[in-house]
């Protein structure tokens, strides 16, 4: 009994063991500054998500930049598949010219007989895939009924053209094109020869907007496409209009048809001059 009575007295060793033991017990309880750091790690915690209000805002924003973005991008969208598609046709006419030439061993269109109608519309069914004859009128099929310009302005068409030639291609584009001898212009003693053409890149589907999806342009007896006035004798001896450069007479033309034009008259120049964009 004394023993046990005794043993109410700890050794050194075990008063040691027990005052880390009692020193363990008491952090079981946090520091006043320790459970502030806690009650802030759980309020973070419950911050995870966001209230309505946020989101509704954060949706307000999306909405509001995509619509003012948006129409842009799709707008950017369709004047770069306009330009593909028009620039396919203005190469594609320039190359079946020079072949043309060259099988006649001629210096020009005039030399290697691309002269009547007649010989215009075998230039144009020999080189290309037509799948509607429209005679020499701009008309559906191979063209819209009417056209605006870019103004908003509505025309007609059902033109007649006396000595062209007007199709739709396999790949939905409306050409009509005058042979290239059909008219002349002289400056300072130097006469140059050419025809009108028109192209649609898409046919008789929208949107049927001068500029936009219709150009006019000319078809020169060299086998160039350029707007009036661009001839090849201004290109190759600089005998100009008004002694301009090439780049001022396109965007004279540009700046005096362009806008009101039912078939975008003027508006190709624009184009090449801005290396194939369309910037208007």
């Amino acid at each position: 009994m004394l023993s046990c009575f005794k043993k109410i007295a700890f050794t050194q060793s075990e008063c040691a063991t027990h005052v880390v033991m009692f020193h363990n017990i008491r952090r079981n309880a946090f520091t006043l500054a320790e459970g502030a750091t806690h009650v802030a790690t759980s309020h973070n915690i419950g911050r995870d998500a966001f209230t309505l209000a946020e989101v509704l805002v954060t949706l307000g924003v999306i909405g509001v930049v995509s619509a003012l973005t948006i129409p842009t991008l799709v707008g950017n969208y369709q004047k770069k598949t306009y330009i593909t598609k028009l620039n396919k046709v203005y190469s594609g006419i320039q190359q079946a010219a020079v072949k043309y030439k060259n099988d006649k061993n001629a210096v020009n269109l005039r030399e290697a007989g691309l002269t009547s109608q007649a010989e215009i519309k075998n230039f144009l069914q020999n080189n290309f895939k037509v799948v509607a004859d429209c005679g020499s009128v701009v008309k559906e099929p191979c063209f819209s009924a009417s056209y605006n310009d870019l103004n908003g302005g509505s025309h007609d068409t059902n033109d007649s053209w006396g000595a062209a030639s007007s199709v739709l291609l396999a790949d939905g584009t409306g050409i009509i094109v005058d042979y290239p001898a059909y008219y002349t212009q002289t400056v300072d003693g130097v006469t140059s020869y050419h025809g009108h053409m028109i192209i649609d890149v898409n046919g008789p589907q929208g949107p049927n907007i001068g500029g936009r999806d219709i150009f006019l342009a000319e078809f020169y007896d060299d086998g160039s496409i350029d707007v009036e006035g661009a001839t090849p004798e201004c290109k190759s001896k600089g005998v100009c209009t008004e002694n301009k450069s090439i780049e001022d007479i396109r965007e004279s033309y540009y700046n005096a048809n362009c806008r009101t034009a039912r078939y975008g008259t003027g508006c190709i120049g624009k184009i090449i001059n801005d290396n194939w964009e369309m910037n208007y």
